[in-house]
């Protein structure tokens, strides 16, 4: 089958590569949809950590964003997948470990995660291979895009859940990308009062064409109470920030990950009764994510600035942007 290999830094190629086999309690999943995020593109360069932490090594597959068709099950596994549009988990914890047990594998210390970590083959390719407990069935009402955008979305999910946001609260968000205007939809649709800050003025214009007003730049900021704080940048200066402006005694919740250490005083948190929450993963927000786009309140689509092929995808790694892209952040990747 064809699928992205990351051969080395700033270099990956489509290649004939074997076909993923149906393990005991595997299915294998002919792959419809995919996306890419930034995570990837740090894999692309080199720059992601998990490469000088000797959790992934080159050459490697990338892609954690997916949906597609259950085509095989292997042992032990119910047939009736067999046709099932699915999604599923990135993170495959053992299984067995205390945190796995107590629903938490995605932070469980032997996981793999899928085109990321552990040498797990990514969804950048016609099959991918996983494991049956991960997988999300996908609804009617969830189309190919969409099912490719849960994903990030239960990450956005799961950060809006732990802003606890109640209707007509007023959520600042710091970094207009995929995850932080996901954030923000999820905010709206809970009833909220969303504001973004950004930088650049085409993230700022796009994330006012989805409807949000109250956009952004730091120093145009407006003195105003803010009852939660979603820090979703990669600015390292970001999370302290976030903290200053929050409301005492209201909520703070990091999803984004700068490439240098951010420094955080936790004399102010203390001194200003602050909630702060971190969020890895979107695997406890899976299930959550799918009822919101099947009901409609969440629509992510507008995110995607254009559907491209596996072989122009390496352009798209390096900084390519199509000619005919929309305005949107996030890139697709049609495999079938």
């Amino acid at each position: 089958m064809r699928a992205l290999v990351i051969v080395g830094p700033n270099h990956a190629e489509v290649q004939d590569v074997a076909p993923p086999e149906a393990v005991p309690g595997e299915v294998v999943v002919d792959v419809h949809r995919a996306g890419i995020c930034g995570t990837d593109v740090e894999f692309y360069t080199g720059e992601m950590q998990y490469l000088h932490t000797g959790h992934a090594a080159f050459p490697m597959r990338i892609g954690h964003e997916w949906m597609g068709t259950v085509s095989a099950v292997g042992d032990g596994v119910d047939p009736g997948w067999i046709g099932t549009r699915v999604t599923g988990d990135t993170m495959l914890g053992c299984g067995v470990c205390h945190r796995c047990r107590g629903g938490r594998q995605h932070v469980c210390a032997d996981r793999t995660e899928i085109g990321i970590r552990g040498g797990r083959p990514g969804a950048l390719a016609e099959q991918l291979a996983v494991p049956v407990r991960a997988l999300r069935r996908l609804p009617d009402a969830v189309d190919d895009a969409m099912g490719a955008m849960v994903e990030p979305g239960g990450n956005a999910f799961r950060v809006t859940d732990a802003a606890a946001l109640r209707r007509g609260e007023r959520v600042l968000i710091l970094g207009p990308g995929t995850i932080g205007l996901l954030c923000a939809l999820f905010a709206r649709a809970a009833g909220a009062e969303v504001h973004l800050v950004g930088v650049e003025e085409r993230s700022l214009a796009f994330a006012r064409g989805l409807g949000f007003d109250g956009v952004w730049t730091e120093p145009s900021l407006p003195r105003l109470r803010w009852d939660a704080v979603i820090e979703a940048s990669t600015a390292p200066q970001l999370p302290a920030r976030a903290v200053e402006l929050v409301e005492p005694g209201g909520r703070v919740v990091f999803i984004g990950l700068s490439g240098t250490p951010s420094l955080l005083d936790t004399r102010e948190l203390a001194l200003r009764d602050v909630t702060a929450t971190g969020i890895l993963s979107a695997s406890p927000g899976l299930d959550g994510t799918i009822s919101a786009y099947a009901s409609g309140s969440v629509d992510p689509r507008k995110l995607i600035a254009a559907t491209v092929s596996l072989d122009e995808l390496p352009a798209i790694l390096a900084g390519e942007r199509p000619a005919d892209a929309g305005p949107g952040p996030k890139f697709h990747v049609a495999v079938a």
